[in-house]
């Protein structure tokens, strides 16, 4: 059957409980999902029939919690089939459920639980169960905290809301429970960081998800017999709408990766159809095989440079931006030798691996598709649910971020501002109009806050920024003016500027206070006027601590990890501030290029 066929419709799932029912119906004795089991040292398979067993237990659990339609409950979970039978418990149960990072801050998690009224918690075990100590007495409203992995007496003080999900599950059995509900209901509260410090509710409805997850199967030849591996956070819109709702929608079987440390070995022993990512990731893989090349002689070297040429040339060939030449040929030499052996390494069965998240650098995108790896760019907002653009398998220009999904309107605005309609388009931000108001208007377009344009094919490419917003290579937003701001308020900085485009996490260009900076010293123990002491490890983590003490109230994303420390002030004479004392940013990165390039590759996460 083709995909088309064999999707479910949105139509059809009417909700995202009405979803998992529907797959259940048309494949009930289907794999479902994989995932390593480690008391068994093994992969264990799980049918659809098998998730819907545990997912009616899961209701009458929560049911006992005395919870009623329209309640917000939390998960604080790694990827694993606990969490969807979670999210399908609780959306036949018509709950609202508000996802968390694993490795976010106490106190980001404390106001999330707060402000959207959280009654239940679930949380993988003792690393987050500790961090919740900190803000116990921040968490109103928290009922229930319930814990994946049993957590031991000696770090279980005495609080009557945790439990233990054997204990909470104990002895429960019922029916699978699918409330019936309205598409443009209420079905989850993401929260994503703005230009605020504190983060906003993304509130998505049903038929928002449905939507997106149906127009984004649209784009390829997805069905029942391919394979996801999922790594990024289900946290994460993208992997939550691409690589759950999605997978569900076509019946195709999901992996859930070990770790990101383990990631390596888990594409060689799952071998995965289809990947989706981020930047960063496809940076670790290309940074690796470049460092293994340097250790190559250089004939070997220039063996896989005529390849990823050949490679790339063929791609063109084949999107009918170039001709056919006689190198191309040389194709299955170069791959027996070279291109082979790299995808092998990544599973050897991917059809498509997509990124998006943040922009994908053009000549890794072209390092890759030179290698044979159909890469697809492609570009979201949480608060459209989040996929917007992609490229397809027969018109894919990797520099691009793609044309629209079908069914979702884009136009270039005031300012190149890229703007999207579409039913995938949010209902605006929990508990905050003024902001809803901001990013929707009157015509129901969402301001992306990114410029754009779009060519003559309808390729879509991103410019900049309206606004001043850092894109992680993790497709997070951060706000870099209010972290400075924060920052600043220390006296002992004088000027700072926070940076991290495109790169795995965030640093800090930092102006100290002379005379701060020499009661510092003398604090520490050592030389004010040794440039060695300044820029020492251990002045770098007395200053890492102080500027995390100054961004506490920000979201858990908005963590500087390294820090290069300034004697010298910007001034408006040297060129690095405007007339009215604004910092020009790509001129001070571009004055500090060495140091910043140095400091990206000295880092070890």
């Amino acid at each position: 059957m083709t995909q088309a066929t064999e999707a479910i419709t949105p139509l059809e799932a009417g909700s995202l409980a009405g979803l998992f029912l529907q797959r259940l119906r048309r494949s009930p004795d289907g794999l479902a999902y994989r995932q390593y089991d480690h008391a068994k040292n093994a992969w264990v398979d799980s049918t659809w029939s098998e998730v819907a067993t545990e997912v009616g237990r899961w209701q009458q659990a929560l049911l006992k919690e005395g919870l009623e339609p329209g309640d917000r409950v939390g998960i604080i979970l790694r990827n694993c089939r606990e969490w969807v039978v979670f999210d399908q418990a609780c959306a036949g149960l018509r709950l609202i459920t508000v996802p968390m990072y694993t490795d976010d801050r106490a106190e980001n998690i404390a106001y999330i639980v707060r402000e959207a009224g959280v009654k239940l918690l679930v949380v993988e075990g003792r690393l987050q169960w500790r961090k919740l100590l900190e803000v116990r007495d921040k968490l109103h409203g928290l009922q229930r905290i319930i814990s994946v992995n049993t957590i031991e007496a000696e770090d279980k003080p005495d609080d009557e809301r945790l439990d233990s999900l054997s204990d909470w599950l104990f002895g429960l059995k019922g029916e699978l429970q699918t409330h019936e509900e309205a598409p443009d209901d209420l079905a989850t509260i993401v929260y994503t960081s703005g230009t605020t410090g504190k983060p906003k509710g993304v509130m998505l409805s049903h038929r928002n998800i449905l939507f997106n997850a149906h127009a984004s199967s649209r784009c390829a030849d997805l069905n029942e017999r391919d394979l996801f591996l999922s790594f990024l956070p289900l946290s994460h819109t993208l992997e939550r709408t691409a690589g759950y709702y999605m997978p569900m929608m076509v019946g195709a079987q999901v992996a859930y990766a070990r770790s990101i440390q383990t990631l390596a070995d888990d594409l060689a022993t799952v071998k995965p159809t289809v990947l989706i990512s981020v930047p960063r990731i496809y940076e670790r893989v290309y940074g690796r095989i470049n460092a293994g090349l340097k250790q190559k002689s250089p004939l070997a070297r220039k063996l896989f440079q005529t390849t990823v040429d050949v490679g790339w040339h063929r791609f063109e060939h084949r999107q009918g931006r170039a001709g056919w030449h006689p190198k191309h040929l040389l194709w299955p030499v170069l791959n027996r030798l070279v291109a082979g052996k790299v995808l092998a390494r990544l599973g050897g069965r991917l059809r498509y691996a997509v990124c998006g998240g943040a922009p994908l650098p053009p000549p890794i995108a072209r390092f890759f598709v030179g290698l044979g790896l159909p890469v697809f760019h492609g570009y979201g907002m949480t608060e459209s649910s989040p996929v917007v653009s992609v490229n397809r398998p027969d018109d894919n220009i990797p520099a691009s971020i793609g044309t629209p999904l079908p069914g979702v309107e884009v136009k270039i605005g005031d300012k190149d501002e890229l703007l999207t309609r579409s039913p995938s388009v949010m209902l605006g931000y929990w508990k905050n109009e003024e902001a809803t108001h901001a990013a929707i208007d009157e015509d129901g377009w969402l301001h992306s806050g990114d410029k754009a344009r779009m060519d003559e094919t309808g390729h879509l490419y991103i410019t900049g920024r309206i606004k001043e917003i850092i894109v992680l290579g993790n497709g997070e937003k951060v706000p870099p003016a209010d972290m400075e701001m924060a920052i600043a308020l220390d006296p002992l900085f004088d000027q700072v500027m926070v940076f991290g485009e495109g790169r795995p996490h965030l640093s800090a260009l930092a102006v100290l206070n002379p005379d701060e900076w020499q009661a510092l010293a003398r604090e520490l123990d050592v030389d004010p006027d040794s440039e060695e002491d300044l820029n020492s490890r251990f002045v770098e983590k007395t200053l890492r601590a102080r500027i995390s003490h100054q961004l506490r109230e920000f979201t858990g994303f908005a963590q500087v990890r390294r820090v290069i420390p300034l004697l010298e002030p910007w001034t408006v004479e040297d060129g690095l501030l405007t007339p009215t004392l604004k910092m020009k940013r790509n001129r001070i990165l571009d004055q500090y290029a060495d140091r910043i390039e140095a400091l990206y590759e000295n880092y070890s996460e």
